[in-house]
């Protein structure tokens, strides 16, 4: 579908609706088509193709207190389809409980379509084959890194392009096009009777972003090979330190605690909280949908509001929430820019690009300054609770004594509650990885319940 017949269709929906009797109308088309293969060895496993294109509507009827709103989607793009789906759109909405909070944004609307570079047209033209061929020396790397890894679950490849056409009924219109590239590799290593796996994977916005498949095979393999031999621990508390690809996940619990929607219901540990010390003062937290090439980057929100940079944690004190326009209106705040949207659901608030700021140890300074604790590595289950911040996780790692690494441990639970862990993160490094739209370097927790043996 051309830039052109993507602005017609979502212009059409909103006419429609309209005439139909909205007083507000947006509309959302999206496109996308992607493949994802995976190989074993040197044969290939599987390779998937898919296309769609899905329109979303969301029509407001007014009223004495409040609007109705209601929201649909199809795939049928046809003119007689969406006609069809906008009027039972407004017709769904006049069925719906009036709300005083429902609405498009009160809030300008964004003035530009900047470039966040986030895809590159070159990409597109490279052939599925090639990619395969990355898997296999994905693949290649790990097996030959030694030869106790003699089997896995596969390199697997991905690649997916998106393009977001949105418009609503007070005027705006904006689109921008997306890619997404992957390179996975999942080794099984063997040692005596026991056997582990690992990964590592690379992920970006551009193919030539991405680390070579080398350099991901031979990831995965050492990630794995240390991981032979691993001994259960004795219960005891002590210091936790999460790496760059377990340390993030804690981010993803404080997301789910500024969310609006979690903080308007009473639902997070940190309603109410605005201004107030939540985390220790080395901790700094931004969210930031303008990054270039970053894989929470958009040029404007699902409402068509620009997107921004967000201190949500300023040297330990909580000083944003994540909001779109209802949340927002239920605070009585302002949108901050982090309404997020698919074809088939109305906006709600989530995060772009979220990080911990790096400090200046880095991982080996601060494994060297640990007596005794351990380094996770790999995180198992979801056990958190956003309204009382209880926090509870099965964990792999590494075993530290004495400011070394003394073997890999695994069979364990650490557990605590994120209102005092982010207060008693004493250490952060410099070893930010971004694999994805949550960064964070490694960070230390002086104290956690380790349930072993």
């Amino acid at each position: 579908m051309s830039v052109g017949t993507s602005s017609a269709t979502v212009e059409r929906a909103i006419e429609r609706a309209r005439r139909a009797g909205a007083t507000a109308v947006d509309a959302v088309l999206i496109e996308s088509d992607s493949v994802e293969a995976r190989v074993r060895a040197a044969e290939i496993d599987f390779v998937t193709q898919a296309r769609e294109r899905v329109l979303g509507i969301r029509a407001l009827v007014a009223g004495e207190h409040g609007a109705r709103s209601a929201s649909t989607s199809t795939s049928d793009l046809s003119p007689e389809a969406v006609d069809k789906m906008a009027e039972e759109t407004v017709a769904l909405a006049r069925a719906t409980a009036a709300d005083p909070s429902a609405g498009l944004p009160d809030e300008a609307f964004a003035s530009e379509i900047p470039d966040l570079a986030l895809f590159d047209p070159a990409d597109r033209d490279v052939d599925v084959e090639m990619r395969i061929q990355d898997a296999r020396a994905a693949e290649a790397a790990a097996r030959g890194a030694d030869p106790r890894i003699d089997n896995s679950e596969g390199s697997q490849i991905g690649s997916s392009f998106s393009h977001v056409a949105y418009g609503n009924s007070a005027g705006f219109f904006g689109e921008y096009g997306t890619a997404a590239h992957s390179l996975l590799s999942e080794p099984v290593a063997k040692s005596g009777a026991g056997l582990q796996r690992d990964y590592w994977y690379t992920v970006a916005r551009r193919l030539s972003d991405l680390e070579s498949p080398e350099s991901v095979g031979r990831q995965a393999a050492e990630r794995v090979l240390r991981r032979l031999g691993a001994k259960r621990i004795a219960t005891c508390e002590a210091p936790v330190i999460f790496d760059p690809v377990t340390a993030p996940s804690l981010l993803g619990h404080l997301i789910s605690c500024v969310n609006g929607y979690s903080v308007y219901r009473q639902t997070s540990y940190l309603a109410g909280k605005i201004g107030e010390s939540i985390a220790a003062s080395s901790m700094t937290v931004i969210d930031d949908g303008t990054r270039p090439g970053g894989l929470g980057s958009k040029p404007f929100d699902g409402e068509g509001l620009q997107t921004r940079r967000t201190v949500v944690v300023d040297r330990g004190r909580l000083s944003s929430y994540l909001l779109d326009s209802y949340s927002a209106r239920k605070l009585g705040m302002q949108s901050t820019g982090n309404a997020t949207r698919g074809a088939g659901s109305p906006p709600s608030a989530g995060s772009t690009n979220l990080w911990l700021e790096p400090g200046r140890q880095s991982l080996d300074e601060i494994i060297a300054s640990t007596q005794r604790g351990l380094l996770v590595t790999e995180l198992i289950g979801m056990g958190f609770n956003p309204v009382t911040g209880d926090y509870s996780r099965g964990a792999a790692g590494l075993w530290i004594e004495g400011g070394e690494v003394v073997g890999p441990v695994e069979e364990l639970t650490i557990a605590g509650n994120l209102a005092e862990m982010l207060m008693e993160i004493d250490a952060i490094g410099s070893d930010i990885l971004w694999r994805g739209s949550i960064a964070s370097p490694s960070v230390r927790i002086s104290k956690m319940m380790i349930a072993g043996e």
